[in-house]
């Protein structure tokens, strides 16, 4: 329930069909009910398989500020487990990333498996006929999937399935996964992360914004000369698209069909890559054609991942002020030339020297202080409105630098909100 000075205010008062309140982004007792309704409701992205691909193998997640664990037990099974001893809350694991049989909390010695059973309790005999092994295993994450290797949960014990929660959302991971010679994504690269002075909704909102890249990341386009920056004009071909969900996209392919070019969505050709063209057309024959030209996706999964071509964001809010960004280079498995590459322009453009994502995250901080002035309270998402259409899949779609993102974005947070 909201508590705040906007409590008394319906949601129709605060998300309307072409613009939201600011208070949206700024109080603390509507971020309090995101956590609720939408973060530990829905699927949210978690980790990726090949991150922990022996038994034993962990690494730390998140779940909005939740630290989960993600392991692969000893049978090889995949569990997401609470970083939270079941004795007296300390947490169990402080690494990063590691293989062990166990996790032993630091505080009174309890210890825990890798699928989250307590296996060991110092003096046990003071616990008298409680059984605590039994009784008090660490906290897990109900509902697991995957999709090619993308590891989803869920803190809801029922609800949708990850499949009917992705929709057509799910095309944008077998795009991923055909970009490979041997059709396996993998993050082996290891993350960035960085933290923004904003409300996360900034950030989801921007990763398919169209209209801002000519303006806000001007800089690095005309330093890289790459012509992305021609993507997002009024003469592209390119579509904002809402996929339902509160998924969206920026679908480039138009673009890329026009130009008919293999490799031009990475900004290069097949003379400077022979290895991995070769590898593609031997895997997939005559489909390899379509493959390089369309590339790689870019598409917001709702809430918290996002396909960017050639790395991956994944969105952590920590505080209705706060998110955390992690940024991980894609790798295609049997594609080491591209893949090398890869990781060269994700390090240029979004690690500690980067362009790119320096650019927005000084936007994201300016929007935050931005939208605490008293007036105008809102936030005005009219663009495209007037020349919103249906694709052949009957998908709301728009031109490159319309809102059908933001306005598609919106409306599936409301009811989630809304939803008892």
């Amino acid at each position: 329930m909201l508590v705040s000075a906007q409590a008394d205010l319906a949601l129709d008062d605060l998300i309307r069909p072409d613009r939201v309140h600011g208070s949206l982004y700024t109080d603390p007792a509507i971020f309090a009910a995101e956590l609720e309704r939408i973060w530990y409701r829905t699927w949210v992205y978690v980790g990726h398989a090949s991150e922990i691909p022996a038994p034993g193998d962990f690494v730390q997640k998140s779940i909005g500020p939740q630290s989960i664990l993600m392991t692969r037990d000893r049978s090889g099974a995949i569990h997401l487990l609470l970083n939270r001893c079941s004795h007296r809350a300390n947490l169990v694991c402080a690494l990063p990333r590691g293989n062990t049989t166990t996790f032993r909390c630091a505080y009174h010695g309890w210890t825990f498996d890798t699928a989250g059973a307590l296996v060991g309790v110092p003096f046990v005999g003071g616990y008298g006929d409680m059984e605590p092994k039994k009784n008090l295993p660490l906290g897990r994450v109900p509902r697991v999937d995957s999709i090619h290797g993308f590891v989803f949960g869920s803190f809801a014990p029922d609800g949708p399935t990850l499949a009917e929660h992705l929709g057509a959302a799910a095309e944008a991971f077998d795009r991923l996964a055909r970009l490979s010679p041997e059709g396996e994504v993998e993050l082996t690269t290891g993350w960035l992360q960085h933290e923004v002075r904003a409300n996360w909704k900034m950030l989801l909102e921007n990763e398919t914004d169209g209209y801002h890249p000519q303006f806000v990341h001007a800089s690095i386009f005309g330093v890289a000369e790459s012509g992305i920056g021609a993507l997002y004009g009024d003469k592209s071909t390119a579509v904002a698209r809402d996929l339902g969900g509160g998924h969206t996209e920026n679908d480039l392919r138009p673009e890329f069909r026009r130009l008919g070019r293999r490799m031009a969505w990475f900004g290069t050709n097949p003379e400077r890559m022979p290895a991995y063209v070769a590898s593609m057309e031997t895997a997939h024959g005559a489909a390899a054609e379509a493959i390089l030209v369309d590339g790689s996706p870019h598409v917001m999964i709702f809430p918290n991942l996002f396909i960017a071509e050639i790395q991956l964001f994944v969105l952590q809010p920590l505080a209705v002020d706060r998110t955390v960004q992690h940024v991980t280079a894609l790798q295609f498995k049997g594609a080491p030339d591209l893949n090398e590459r890869m990781l060269r322009q994700t390090v240029g453009s979004v690690g500690p020297a980067g362009f790119l994502l320096a650019d927005d995250s000084e936007v994201y901080e300016r929007n935050q202080i931005g939208v605490t002035a008293r007036a105008p309270e809102w936030l005005m998402l009219q663009r495209g409105l007037h020349r919103e259409r249906r694709d052949g899949d009957g998908h709301l779609i728009g031109d490159a630098t319309d809102e059908v993102p933001q306005r598609a974005i919106w409306r599936h947070y409301r009811a989630l909100m809304e939803r008892p």
